[in-house]
């Protein structure tokens, strides 16, 4: 295909470029170059395909780019630092969506919170307001204002959930309802219906009028989903489960079925569909015994037409068979590479793709008319050459089960007998992909080789895999990662003199675990935003969310799976095994953080202090769980690596 040739002589030609660098200029980059965030970020493209938006993060500069995507022509440029959105989408040509989260309090209310909402800018008029205001019934007292599923074209309204209900009146309970809000004035909403208290979700037609509200009573567990008749809402499916099974995540085009995810028999999500008419479920329709369908790709009115799958690279499954040609023509030319696609135009005429892998750092690439487009690069900064090579591998954990797992790899250094860093990820219920990932590349770049196994409990590797690791914190999960410093030790890879366990979030729990648990493995420790009290963990959950609801029902089964909670949460909690640390430990946690609260760290300093252990705890000021801020990232990594430094 002439198109791909093209495309990837102009991809490898800066490579080529390179080539005569100084070799001065080909020293590990500075802290500064992986702690700044994405000069490029939250691509969308309109619904024409005349234009494309972007975020430009770059000296203290934070604004809303939009370009022609013909001539690459700047057509606006706002400043967004003030409402530092997450998220960009075009609603037509026009007009764009902000979804904006801010970590703030709220009038009535105790505390500070992660407040999520939506703005909307007008590129003719040049003009931003914010969608759902609290007030005028839409009660003060959520943190969800966000959320689009959906767009009255005739009356150019948008549509989104919220709680609806009149905070002033005293024990009055909100209903979660569907919301009509101008796109074009500054009106108040108009509720498009009245909902209902355990109401989680709400699809609707091409023309914006609802057909179906999915319902979940965290008191009775009964999950439904129920279809408009007759102005009534009737059931179409029910089951009774404390944590839901089945995810609904569209319609098909026709608007006759509802597309739903769920594991099947073998062990893997699936794609099915439930019919609007009766209920009856279809499928699996696609399903693939390597991956998991674990997303899909739909339009704003949330029609989808392709599937995602799981795995170290993504991969998709487009329904319209020429484009799905297309697509597996482009994997074949770059076959390392990750192709994730962004956004696209509804008639599929357009895909903007993130084209991530070892000769390309991340490209936002615009495949249209049969040819590519790169329309902007992610991190100028990095070089090829400063990219450190990851392999993707497996091993066998003692009682045998297979650990798919990522090597980073550090460039110029031979493979044999490395300084290591484990590195668990988060969640623990997620997984690593092959991408430019800061921590990992920082770590490689300071000359150690990074492991990344993919432990029992990890997604996307089936539910064999997830279910392997209930009940397991501690015990089965951490032996995994021991059993991954001993493989490789073995291979001759690692040094094992050499080897700190580092991670954060769950993976920050999993390192202070190996610190109190496998004290002898590990020369230091090192966890970020990590829990170190699974009880008190616990406990918040209940007071947050009460103890009926789903998500307390998810932590049971994941830390404790039918165990007693008194006595395994106390075994399997570092916090109360200070006294068995060897290594020092640096703890950094977030200020903000609501995920983790900051006690968790601040009370582990304070155990491993009156334990006379070597620990330090840095503090990241007004920053959240996922360090959204450089200057928190260059702190956290200036911190580690003067602790590597010296202890390494």
């Amino acid at each position: 295909m002439k198109y791909l040739l093209k495309f990837l002589l102009s991809l490898t030609l800066p490579v080529l470029l390179l080539c005569s660098v100084e070799a001065e200029q080909l020293k590990p980059l500075p802290l500064d170059a992986y702690a700044v965030l994405p000069q490029t970020s939250m691509f969308c493209i309109s619904p024409d395909g005349s234009r494309y938006a972007f975020r430009y993060n770059k000296d203290n500069k934070d604004l809303l780019v939009v370009k022609e995507v013909k001539t690459g022509k700047m057509l606006r440029l706002i400043d967004i630092t003030e409402i530092d959105p997450k998220s960009a989408l075009f609603v037509n040509n026009n007009q764009i969506v902000l979804k904006v989260s801010s970590y703030m309090g709220m009038i009535g209310y105790r505390g500070r919170h992660n407040i999520s909402s939506a703005f909307i800018y007008d590129i003719d008029e040049q003009d931003i307001r914010q969608l759902l205001i609290p007030g005028y019934g839409i009660y003060r007292g959520q943190t969800q204002l966000g959320d689009i599923i959906g767009v009255n074209k005739k009356e150019q309204k948008l549509l989104m959930p919220a709680f609806f209900g009149d905070d002033n009146v005293q024990y009055a309970e909100p209903v979660y309802s569907l919301m009509q809000v101008n796109m074009n004035k500054k009106r108040e909403p108009r509720r498009a219906t009245k909902g209902t208290h355990d109401a989680i979700d709400f699809f609707v037609d091409e023309e914006g009028e609802l057909l179906v509200q999915e319902r979940y009573n965290n008191d009775s567990d009964l999950h439904r989903v129920q279809v408009r008749r007759n102005d009534e809402w009737v059931d179409i499916f029910s089951e009774t489960v404390p944590i839901r099974k089945r995810s609904f995540v569209g319609l098909t085009p026709d608007r006759k079925n509802l597309v739903m995810l769920m594991y099947g028999e073998e062990g893997r999500s699936n794609y099915y569909t439930m019919s609007l008419a009766d209920g009856k479920i279809t499928g699996p329709l696609f399903a693939n015994k390597n991956a998991d369908v674990e997303n899909v790709l739909t339009d704003i009115q949330r029609v989808v037409y392709g599937i995602q799958y799981s795995g170290f690279h993504p991969t998709y499954q487009f329904f319209e068979e020429k484009l799905q040609k297309t697509y597996q023509s482009i994997q074949q030319a770059l076959p390392n590479h990750s192709f994730t696609v962004i956004d696209y135009t509804p008639d599929w005429k357009n895909i903007l793709f993130l084209i991530q892998g070892p000769e390309v750092i991340g490209s936002y690439v615009l495949f249209a008319n049969n040819e590519f487009q790169v329309l902007e690069v992610k991190r100028p900064e990095i070089n090829i050459e400063d990219y450190n090579q990851i392999e993707i591998t497996q091993y066998k954990a003692r009682d045998g089960l297979t650990i798919p797992t990522l090597l980073t790899y550090p460039k110029n250094k031979s493979k044999e007998q490395l300084p290591t860093i484990l590195l668990p990820h988060g969640g623990p219920r997620s997984y690593d992909r092959v991408e430019f990932d800061w921590i990992p590349q920082f770590f490689a770049s300071r000359g150690y080789l990074v492991i990344q196994p993919q432990f029992r409990g990890s997604d996307g590797f089936g539910s064999a895999h997830i279910n392997a690791g209930h009940g397991e914190w501690g015990g089965k999960m951490q032996d995994d990662l021991t059993d991954a410093v001993d493989h490789y030790i073995k291979t001759g890879l690692v040094n094992k003199d050499k080897v700190c366990i580092a991670g954060a979030s769950y993976g920050g729990y999993a390192a202070l675990a190996g610190g109190a648990f496998t004290p002898n493995k590990y020369r230091c420790v090192i966890s970020i935003n990590g829990v170190s009290d699974l009880e008190e963990m616990l406990d918040t959950e209940k007071y947050n969310y009460g103890s009926d609801h789903w998500v307390v029902s998810y932590w049971e089964k994941s830390l404790l799976n039918k165990k007693d909670p008194d006595e395994f949460l106390e075994s399997i909690s570092p916090i109360n095994f200070a006294k068995q640390f060897k290594a020092p430990v640096l703890l950094i946690h977030s200020e903000r953080d609501k995920v983790v609260p900051y006690e968790q760290s601040d009370d582990m300093f304070d155990e491993l202090e009156d334990a006379g252990k070597n620990v330090k705890l840095v503090e990241l000021e007004e920053d959240g769980h996922n360090l959204i801020y450089a200057k928190s990232r260059l702190l956290m990594l200036k911190e580690i690596d003067a602790f590597l430094n010296k202890y390494m």
